[in-house]
């Protein structure tokens, strides 16, 4: 059963990538770069054999060794290495846990890599990871940009055993002959080091110097600021945020989040189940027909998004979510409304007190699934005060590895280049000023 999950995934990695080749079969193809969610690794063999399943980030295992793990790592030393705090959801505990209960497999495995770096190792490459992946195992000198020997010493895990770290955008093999035949991609195409998700995000939309931050409406709702100087340790530690290598060099970036999309999808098969069914029998998607009930004020509920363990900054876990305000007239639509303003007033509390560390925030760029309704970009905005950009390819990530592709296989010489030619935009929502005045009595409702 294991050998055939193994194959079924390596499978639809290779249907992804013919199913692109197919597209214009005689395209010249020079190079090819993915980008990943951050924490998860795979334990490979030498011989390109996976050894075992990936332990995601939110799994609970590893997170017994958190408070022996807080003795010898406190935060202001963690992050003065790392740019983050200690957590189970990074790849850290994972590890701790795979040696101490799975040592026969620790001990087996050549290396633990990172979702990005696993394909592009199946695909050919030598074991290498970007500065940005690397940052999510907690054992990432940030400024020397290398593994940590004091972080691999106190935590007792093997240098070994990681990957060689390299910027993004970085040639780090070639797609194997026999796979390139099988894919339909030309002989040689260059694997370049890709990048965190988030970071990919951000080249894609254009988010490529201090000011502008990605506004990402996935699954998770992710605002990435980036900054080109780090802020003061305690001051990012007090706002529960991260300092991590954006994908371009001299750049960093940050995460705020909640688990937005998701609370949207609860939503859908909640309240919406049938639709949903009858739109996927017909291969359409319900959330158009959902969205376009949500009213155009703000909602007359208040919705609290502690669905689960909440983001920055304080990753509340022994809450739960809260719906207030319900009337008998109270709509369907206006529910939507109301998960989607919480979603966001979760973040604008952060937001809010990012000047206080150097970060600015002039505009955003909206990416994701999400990005796709005009209606949730706009409620977004008029919350914020501020504009949301939203590109014409809002799959962004793709992008963006896209373009670190083209940059590590010399087809552009700069990001600046690069983002000018590939990067387009297709609107951008201005916030309404009534609406906002109206939103700022609402939030500040929503923080009592």
């Amino acid at each position: 059963l294991i050998l055939f999950r193994r194959q079924r995934q390596m499978c639809i990695r290779d249907r992804a990538i013919r199913s692109v080749t197919a597209v214009s079969p005689n395209s010249d193809i020079k190079a090819l770069s993915v980008s990943s969610l951050g924490e998860a690794v795979v334990p490979v063999a030498a011989d390109r054999r996976i050894l075992g399943p990936s332990l995601l980030n939110f799994d609970e295992r590893g997170e017994e060794f958190l408070p022996q793990l807080a003795q010898r790592l406190p935060d202001s030393l963690l992050y003065e290495i790392n740019g983050n705090t200690l957590g189970n959801h990074f790849s850290l505990t994972k590890l701790k846990w795979i040696q101490t209960h799975q040592p026969r497999l620790y001990n087996e495995a050549y290396k633990f890599l990172h979702w990005a770096a696993f394909v592009a190792f199946m695909l050919g490459a030598e074991t290498a990871v970007d500065y940005s992946l690397a940052n999510r195992t907690l054992l990432f000198d940030l400024h020397e940009q290398d593994w940590s020997q004091t972080l691999l010493q106190e935590t007792g895990l093997d240098r070994q055993k990681l990957p060689r770290a390299v910027p993004a955008g970085t040639v780090i093999g070639r797609v194997a002959g026999h796979i390139a035949a099988g894919l339909g991609l030309p002989q040689d195409v260059l694997i370049i080091a890709g990048a965190h998700d988030q970071g990919a995000n951000a080249v894609g939309c254009g988010v490529v110097d201090a000011g502008s931050a990605v506004y990402g409406m996935g699954t998770y709702h992710c605002i990435t600021p980036i900054f080109s100087t780090q802020p003061p340790a305690q001051m990012m530690i007090d706002r529960g945020l991260n300092s991590e290598h954006h994908a371009i060099p001299g750049r960093f970036m940050s995460f705020i989040y909640n688990q937005g999309g998701s609370l949207v999808k609860w939503y859908r098969d909640t309240f919406a189940a049938e639709e949903h069914r009858q739109a996927r029998q017909k291969a359409e998607s319900v959330y158009p027909a959902l969205f376009a009930e949500i009213p155009y004020e703000p909602a007359g509920v208040m919705v609290l998004p502690h669905f689960t363990t909440t983001g920055p900054p304080d990753f509340i876990a022994d809450s739960a979510g809260l719906i207030a305000g319900l009337r008998l007239e109270t709509s369907r639509g206006e529910i939507l409304k109301g998960i989607i303003e919480g979603a966001a007033y979760y973040l604008k509390e952060v937001v809010d007190t990012l000047p206080g560390t150097g970060i600015e925030i002039a505009d955003f760029r909206a990416a994701g699934g999400g990005s796709k309704s005009d209606a949730w970009v706009q409620t977004c905005a008029d919350i914020f005060g501020k504009p949301l950009v939203r590109p014409l390819i809002t799959e962004a990530g793709a992008l963006g590895a896209a373009i670190i592709a083209g940059i590590g296989a010399g087809l552009f010489d700069s990001y600046d280049t690069a983002v000018h030619s590939m990067v387009k935009f297709d609107r951008t929502f201005e916030p309404d000023t009534r609406r906002h005045e109206q939103y700022r009595g609402r939030y500040e409702k929503y923080r009592q």
